[in-house]
């Protein structure tokens, strides 16, 4: 499976963004999805997981202001972010496992190469 990640870039406080993710080399619909973020000088953290039931875990510094979804005909994913805030300024990473499961960890099997997110102020 290869990923990739885009739709980063500058916006102001308070704005949105919409990140995707394409997948190709095979369909995602029964895989494990998640985004991750790292900041500079910080470590790669987990924004949303989602596993192919649906059962989804949402980070509480983004709860309520992003959402995960994922559109299957397309094969990709989709990370909606509003409301967003400096310290949302970071990488962005969308990660796939086959395993299907909820996973709150770094272990998943496939990483998409990031696109980044600056939030000014």
């Amino acid at each position: 499976v290869q990923l990739q990640a885009y739709g980063g870039g500058l916006v102001q406080t308070r704005g949105y963004l919409r990140l995707s993710c394409a997948a190709s080399g095979s369909p995602l619909s029964r895989y494990a999805i998640a985004w991750f973020r790292q900041a500079p000088g910080k470590v790669r953290e987990l924004v949303v997981a989602t596993s192919y039931t649906r059962g989804t875990y949402y980070a509480d510094s983004v709860k309520g202001r992003f959402t995960i979804s994922r559109d299957n005909n397309k094969n990709e994913v989709y990370l909606q972010m509003n409301s967003l805030k400096p310290e949302d300024t970071a990488v962005y990473y969308c990660a796939a496992d086959p395993s299907g499961s909820l996973r709150l960890s770094l272990e998943y099997a496939y990483w998409g190469q990031g696109t980044e997110v600056t939030v000014s102020s």
